[in-house]
Formats: structure tokens, C-alpha cells, sequence
């Protein structure tokens, strides 16, 4: 009788949640994960708001969280696993290395934030070393943080300036956010006094590409 396979895995592997909206992409982070010994991949999403249902299922070590995600961004996810799963360290790895993107992650409670052009073996390191506790930051991202400052929105003029977006009116987003349309308006004008831009359109652009939405 033949012999079944063995498993040479350690006794216990680092248990991987993965979060990506791009299959392809998805697909080849876990195939290349799951060949190191002490990873294993244990669950993968595609949309943000499937996250933390995902993981109080898996129970994963550590959750690899894309930030640009259908449903909800991967920081607001990493907030949410911060209440829900405490005990799952989160490691945000993404396109967008923006020092924006950076601040609200550590604000969010990610213990580490990598892009995507690094090898493999970078971030199969990274992951073993959040889970030991460490936090773990792409060295150019975070001195370019430094010098950038804090993002200098309020958390009501990012939700306008979100809420904005496909053409939105005021009397939209008024009815969306539950405020009135003068206070969409001011929340609006300080926005764009903020990012230096001539309109919420160019307020919303010149955010994004400081990561501040």
C-alpha cells in the first residue's frame, strides 16, 4: 500500500490571512507563501468587508492586507481586526507606497507595512517578525513619512471629501452623511484650503496622492 504524503511543516506554522482583490495576484502571494516551511496560507479574500469574518474563521497569526479593496480599504479592515481579532497581528502590503497610507496604518494598528516590489523571502521575513512582535516598516517609506508631517484633515473632512467623489452633489452628500449642506460646504472649502487645490475635485486627487484618504 503506498504511503501517504508527508507533511514536512514545523509543528506549528505561522497561519496566513490574505487579502487582495487581484486574483492573479492573490493567487501567486499564496503559491509563493505557502512554499516556505513555517507559512501556511489559511484563508484569502478578495473585498475588504469580508476580512474580519474571514479571520474570526481562520484564526490567523498574521492578516496580509492590500489597502485598495472592494467593500472596505485595507486599513479601515486592520482597525476592525485590531477590535475583533487582537490577537492577529496585521502586516499591510501594498502598490501604494504613500507616507499617508503609512501614518493611518500604524494609526489603524498594522505592525508592519511593506510595498509590493520586494522578493518574497522580504516578506516571509516580515511576517515572522510581526509575529514576534516586531514592527516592521519599509525603510524609505518611513523616513519619506518623517518628512512629510500628519495628515492634516479631520476624520469629518476625509468622510466629505470620500463621500465626494462619482459626481456626488452637496445635497448627496449631505443626505449620505446625515449633515446638513452648509456644514458639507464649510467641511468642503477647509478641505480644499487644507490640500491647497482650487475645488473638491482636485482636493479629492491631491489627497489621495498624499494617502491621506
Amino acid at each position: 500500500m503506498d504511503e501517504m504524503p508527508q507533511d514536512h511543516r514545523p509543528g506549528k506554522s505561522v497561519r496566513v490571512l490574505l487579502a487582495e482583490d487581484q486574483g492573479m495576484m492573490r493567487g501567486a502571494l499564496a503559491l509563493l507563501l505557502g512554499l516556505e516551511e513555517d507559512i501556511e496560507v489559511v484563508a484569502q479574500v478578495g473585498a475588504g468587508d469580508k476580512i474580519v469574518a474571514e479571520a474570526l474563521t481562520a484564526r490567523p497569526d498574521v492578516a496580509l492586507l492590500d489597502i485598495e479593496l472592494p467593500g472596505l480599504s485595507g486599513l479601515d479592515a486592520a482597525a476592525q481586526l485590531r477590535e475583533e481579532c487582537p490577537d492577529c497581528r496585521v502586516l499591510i502590503l501594498t502598490t501604494f507606497g504613500r507616507p499617508g497610507y503609512l501614518r493611518r496604518a500604524m494609526e489603524a494598528g498594522a505592525a508592519g507595512f511593506l510595498v509590493k516590489d520586494g522578493p518574497v523571502e522580504d516578506l516571509a521575513e516580515a511576517i515572522r517578525r510581526v509575529l514576534r512582535g516586531e514592527t516592521v516598516i519599509d525603510p524609505a517609506l518611513a523616513a519619506a513619512a518623517l518628512s512629510a508631517g500628519a495628515n492634516p484633515l479631520t476624520a469629518r473632512e476625509r468622510d466629505v471629501l470620500n463621500a465626494s467623489v462619482d459626481g456626488a452633489t452637496v445635497a448627496d452628500i449631505a443626505g449620505k452623511l446625515h449633515l446638513s449642506e452648509s456644514t458639507v460646504r464649510n467641511y468642503l472649502s477647509s478641505a480644499i484650503g487644507k490640500t491647497s487645490t482650487r475645488n473638491r475635485m482636485e482636493a479629492v486627487r491631491a489627497a489621495r496622492q498624499q494617502g491621506w484618504l
